[in-house]
């Protein structure tokens, strides 16, 4: 059942169809084996539509913030439109919403979304803070996704710390990969490739000793990624 446009999504479809070039979508449908159709719309001038629209909206809480971006994310027909209520998560006024009440929020999009495009984005620049601001709560949190069944949630616990540079809590990270180690999920493999590669460039030697102690369970693909820029 496909929920009601509301006044945002209407505006916000109007605006895209406006820059849409329509010969496009079926390349970048097919591109992102997306069940979900695409009006179209590059990169640049559906950031710029984001920017226009979302520029003076205000809420007087969490709640209302989240309203409007399940509005967007739910009554979506196009995949731009989920874009945009992903980049609607991250816009300055809600800066002050991203603490732990955000996370229904966000596993709801991850797990109607399942695909790398959205997770990625949400795993890396919103958990991310989320766990910055409030680790006590956060950590218990994602060690619940990382043990649970769902694939990309597991993703997302991996990656969520991939900013986090010197302040990586590394006994954490080893928490978050150790149930995905014997997966054969692809996303699950590169996922830990990934992290350590990322943070490899922070503490070369950690990501170097960890591969080596964890060679017989790591996939190919987890070990080359993760040493991919190490000499």
């Amino acid at each position: 059942m496909v929920a009601a446009m509301t006044a945002l999504l209407e505006t916000l479809h109007a605006r895209l169809a406006a820059v849409a070039e329509p010969e496009r979508a079926p390349a970048m449908q097919a591109y992102m084996k997306s069940a979900m159709p695409y009006l179209g719309v590059p990169n640049a001038p559906r950031m710029a539509v984001c920017k226009a629209l979302f520029a003076d909206m205000a809420w007087p809480d969490g709640a209302a913030w989240q309203a409007d971006v399940l509005g967007l994310w739910r009554g979506a027909q196009f995949r731009e439109e989920r874009y945009c209520a992903v980049t609607l998560t991250n816009v300055q006024q809600a800066r002050g919403f991203q603490t732990m009440a955000a996370l229904p929020l966000y596993e709801e999009m991850i797990v109607t979304g399942a695909w790398w495009d959205y997770v990625d984005e949400i795993a890396t620049n919103r958990l991310g803070v989320i766990l910055k601001a409030d680790p006590t709560a956060m950590k218990p949190a994602m060690l619940g996704w990382a043990r649970g069944e769902n694939m990309w949630k597991r993703r997302c616990a991996i990656l969520c710390q991939l900013h986090a540079r010197a302040a990586t809590d590394r006994h954490f990270l080893m928490a978050c990969i150790a149930p995905s180690l014997g997966s054969k999920e692809f996303f699950l493999r590169k996922g830990i490739g990934w992290a350590l590669r990322h943070f490899a460039r922070t503490d070369p030697d950690w990501v170097r000793a960890y591969v080596a102690e964890n060679d017989a369970v790591l996939s190919p693909l987890s070990k080359r990624e993760a040493l991919k820029h190490l000499a």
